[in-house]
């Protein structure tokens, strides 16, 4: 049985953030709620919505990107580019 605060055996998302998967190898990152505001941020969600549409049984958020793209976009966002 999963320890409190987690979901299926993985931690849950500190407060003001949320977990998107990224690559083949579905990596696992965890995001501030405040990209969901960015326009690029937006098009990968549309993007993974077309892509892959949602699946309410899995509740994850697939980025249609490899690993590589997505840690430079994250990089851009936080300001660190």
């Amino acid at each position: 049985m999963p320890k409190k605060g987690e979901i299926e055996g993985r931690k849950r998302a500190p407060k003001g953030h949320f977990v998107v998967y990224v690559g083949r190898e579905l990596k696992r990152f965890v995001v501030p709620t405040s990209y969901l505001k960015d326009p690029f941020f937006q098009q990968l969600l549309d993007k993974a919505a077309e892509e892959y549409g949602f699946d309410r049984n899995h509740h994850k958020i697939v980025l249609p990107c490899h690993e590589s793209t997505f840690q430079r976009v994250i990089r851009v966002l936080s300001g660190q580019a």
